[in-house]
Order: C-alpha cells, then sequence, then structure tokens
C-alpha cells in the first residue's frame, strides 16, 4: 500500500523521527508533512488488522528526578515493561521473547537477567512489592537493526505516539503526530496493561 500510493519501498525504512524531520527515504520523496501524517496514520491503523498487540511505558523524567533521584529512566522503563510481559506470560504460560533496537545492549542484558533471577513488581492491591520473577523470558534480548525489523520500527513509531498522547504536542500548522495518533491503533491496544490503575488505555506512566 505505502509502495502503491506513497513511493515508500517495501525495504525503506519508517521511523518516527524519520517522517517528523522529513529524513531517510521521505526526504528523496518530496513527501509533504500532510502525506507524511497519512503514512504514520495508516501505520498505526494496520496493527488492528495484523493481529497485534501494543502497549507502551511512559516515564515523566521531572516527577521521577523529583521521586528517585538518580534513577536512569530508561532502566525504570525497562524494568516496568518486563513486569507487564511477566504478568502476560504468566497469565497465558507463553514464553518470551524480547527484540529491540540497536544500543544499550549491555545494560537491557543486565536488566533482564536481573528480572529472571529476582524480578519484582508493586502490589495492586497495597503497598510494597511482590517476588515475580520473569520466568517465561527464554532468553537474553536480542538486539536487531530496527532497518531490517518491521516489528522494531512499528515499535518505534508507537513508543512516540504513546509520549505525544501524553504530552501534548507544540503547536504547529500540521500535526503529523497529533495527540490522537495513539487511538488509531484501535483494537490493537493491549488495555490489559494499565487495566488497575487506569489512564489512557495501554499505557502504562510512571510516576503518576
Amino acid at each position: 500500500m505505502l509502495k502503491k500510493n506513497f513511493g515508500v519501498l517495501i525495504n525503506a525504512e519508517l521511523k518516527a523521527n524519520f517522517l517528523l524531520r522529513n529524513k531517510g527515504i521521505f526526504y528523496r520523496l518530496g513527501l509533504t508533512e500532510d502525506t507524511r501524517r497519512r503514512i504514520y496514520t495508516l501505520c498505526m491503523r494496520v496493527q488492528a488488522n495484523i493481529g497485534t498487540k501494543t502497549f507502551a511505558i511512559i516515564i515523566n523524567k521531572e516527577k521521577l528526578e523529583a521521586k528517585d533521584q538518580g534513577r536512569d529512566p530508561r532502566e525504570v522503563a525497562w524494568e516496568y515493561l518486563i513486569q507487564r510481559l511477566e504478568r502476560l506470560s504468566t497469565k497465558s504460560t507463553t514464553p518470551v521473547m524480547i527484540f529491540h533496537d540497536e544500543g544499550e545492549a549491555a545494560t537491557i542484558r543486565k536488566i533482564a537477567r536481573k528480572a529472571r533471577r529476582a524480578g519484582r513488581a508493586g502490589s495492586a492491591f497495597g503497598t510494597g512489592s511482590l517476588s515475580r520473577p520473569a520466568k517465561f523470558l527464554i532468553d537474553d534480548p536480542v538486539a536487531r537493526d530496527s532497518g531490517h525489523s518491521y516489528f522494531v520500527q512499528m515499535a518505534d513509531l508507537n513508543a512516540y505516539a504513546a509520549f505525544r498522547r501524553v504530552f501534548q504536542p507544540p503547536q504547529r500548522l500540521v500535526q503529523i503526530v497529533p495527540q490522537n495518533m495513539w487511538d488509531q491503533i484501535g483494537t490493537g491496544i493491549y488495555r490489559p496493561a494499565n487495566k488497575l490503575k487506569g489512564g489512557i488505555p495501554g499505557i502504562v506512566v510512571w510516576p503518576r
């Protein structure tokens, strides 16, 4: 569809930054901002049709700094992500394999190994935390070149759409990623991810 309607080749890399800033294949094609917004929207809407489910972890850096100084927001995001995957895998007894974009592989591997060995999660019905080792995480996370993985590219697009769903985008004539872009995923959103805590469906925000 993207090739036929917009000239975007099947091996083109789709990333939020490329669509927002007219980089990569989009610069060479000379696509307008409105067209790039349409492409972003199509990438959101197709997810329900192909049967994927997505959720997002958004770290409020300012609140995190005030609440827990010194913690790396990326590490906190990965810890919350693995907690959600552990709950999902435990309920369905489904093994989990993590693929992520290249970069910080050593840090992500360290967090995953700790989660398998001694994972913990906050109690949904009280204070304190519970022992929740990620026993269905079957191997170390695997780094992939995003240019070679549609799913890593999709995760990148989803992550930015989730960020803008929580934090309103700045004013501009054409909003390539308006605040409701995340909602375009529709039934592809994994709503149980934050069902107990509430908020925007499928988006876990910390600290609240």
